[in-house]
């Protein structure tokens, strides 16, 4: 998953949780901050991807 998509399910996981406050959900608040959770691990395996591809192509 690139950084774009990553980044978008770390905000539609905000909004959930923000939502989820808002209504007293106490369910779509915890999947919210599973969604934010998850775009946040995607996002630094991405850029950990980038690294390493950068650094191979230096070698």
């Amino acid at each position: 998953m690139g950084k774009a998509k990553a980044k978008a399910k770390q905000v539609k996981g905000k909004l959930k949780e923000n939502i989820g406050s808002a209504t007293d959900d106490k369910h779509m608040q915890t999947e919210g901050s599973a969604d934010r959770m998850a775009g946040k691990a995607e996002e630094m395996t991405s850029k950990a991807s980038d690294k390493t591809k950068k650094a191979k192509g230096q070698l």
